[in-house]
């Protein structure tokens, strides 16, 4: 059975973990390298959890982090979907859905009528799994990538009250 469990700054080792894993098993992924995160310490992985209106959460099997996802408050527009991952074991068991579900409900708490999210060009499974909640790709920039030409996918979706 997989749980969820939101994340504070007290669970940063669990954070780190996490994330380490994800960059390490999935550098396609991300913007941010394995090696981008090995430098600080504690205070750095903290820090990472406590940005105000934050909203992290960690999908827990049998006591193994196995995901995890975050939501940012958006600067001055939509909050954003950030770091969703999940394990090659926990693939295809729901563990997605029910990270971006969470995300979104913490958007809808914060009154929030849209969830944006950035991925990388490539990165085709992402992307099937935010069209199938939904998301839809915008015409917006996205951020340029390392090799200066790429730029990410942006995607949005509008939320609604149940």
């Amino acid at each position: 059975m997989v749980d969820l469990r939101v994340v504070t700054m007290d669970d940063w080792p669990l954070w780190r973990d996490i994330r380490r894993a994800a960059l390490a098993e999935a550098p396609h992924a991300f913007k941010s390298r394995l090696a981008d995160w090995h430098r600080g310490g504690e205070e750095r992985w903290r820090a990472r959890l406590e940005v105000p209106g934050a909203h992290h959460i960690v999908a827990l099997l049998d006591g193994r982090a196995v995901g995890m996802a975050g939501g940012l408050p958006g600067d001055g527009g939509p909050p954003e979907l950030r770091s969703v991952w999940v394990s090659p074991e926990a693939r295809g068991h729901g563990v997605g859905d029910r990270l971006i579900a969470a995300v979104e409900t913490w958007a809808l708490r914060a009154g929030a009528t849209a969830l944006r999210l950035a991925v990388l060009p490539g990165n085709a499974p992402a992307i099937a799994l935010y069209e199938r909640h939904g998301f839809v790709a915008t015409r917006e920039p996205g951020d340029l990538l390392a090799d200066g030409v790429t730029r990410e996918l942006v995607m949005v979706k509008a939320l609604r009250r149940s």
